[in-house]
């Protein structure tokens, strides 16, 4: 076991081994909401599918030096950050090349804390460093479990959304047993919620009954417009501000600011 680092910001994994339940989307949106209103914030892209670095319009040309180089070549935060168009609000960027990063780090020296030591060492000032899981429960999610102090985790809210859910939490509590003891859940955030449909209800009251104070108040509404801001490089809440998955966003970051506010004290 590694001496404990303290990171020079909050930093907070997003992760869900369940693929399709907003990680990307909350991740992009709640950065933009806390930058929106002063703070700084850096979003580290750590699925190989790139989508953060996409949703926040950054292309493909400007990916030169990404996660990839912080894991495996020493390169500093510093050196890879880059900004958004969203003023306080940067990006450390995806590639293809971590696609392969699961097997290369299997070997590697260290290999379970190679985030946390690079977020620990780096000379930039932040906030919050949300860190975008892949949806798995490999190596890369496993650092970012290491590098954080705690875990946000987007449930969709639909008949399977609790499956999975249990093993997920083994895993924070196998890591913080064995790498990160100040590791906890930060909260459960309800995505993509129908209130037209009667089972979004129903999974929510099971959520509640099962996560109690943990799940958020705020519960992001399925909406179109959130669906269409990826593919215009922006944010929701820069695509369309009035909309409700944005006003959503809003709420959250307000109440991510609350709830840290009482694990401080």
């Amino acid at each position: 076991m590694s001496d404990v680092i303290t990171p020079p910001a909050r930093v907070v994994a997003v992760a869900n081994q369940k693929g399709g339940v907003g990680k990307t989307t909350t991740t992009i949106n709640l950065a933009t909401a806390l930058a929106v209103i002063g703070k700084r914030v850096l979003v580290i892209d750590l699925d190989p599918q790139g989508n953060a670095s996409t949703g926040l319009g950054i292309p493909r040309s400007d990916r030169r030096i990404g996660i990839y180089d912080v894991l495996f070549d020493n390169v500093p935060l510093e050196d890879a950050a880059i900004e958004s168009a969203v003023p306080n609000l940067s990006i450390i960027t995806s590639s293809v090349d971590l696609s392969g990063a699961e097997i290369e780090l299997v070997g590697a020296e260290r290999r379970e804390f190679r985030l946390r030591e690079a977020v620990a060492n780096s000379a930039l000032e932040y906030d919050y460093v949300l860190i975008d899981c892949p949806p798995a429960l490999g190596l890369l999610t496993l650092n970012a479990l290491v590098a954080s102090h705690a875990v946000m985790v987007p449930l969709q809210c639909e008949f399977y959304a609790l499956e999975g859910l249990s093993h997920l939490v083994r895993t924070i509590e196998r890591v913080k047993r064995a790498f990160n003891p100040n590791l906890d859940i930060h909260g459960v955030v309800l995505t993509m919620f129908d209130k037209r449909n009667n089972l979004s209800d129903m999974v929510a009251a099971d959520v509640r009954g099962f996560f109690g104070e943990k799940v958020y108040d705020t519960v992001i509404p399925r909406n179109v417009k959130v669906s269409e801001a990826p593919s215009h490089g922006k944010p929701v809440l820069i695509y369309d501000m009035r909309c409700p998955g944005s006003q959503a966003y809003i709420h959250l970051a307000g109440e991510v600011l609350r709830r840290e506010k009482r694990l401080c004290a």
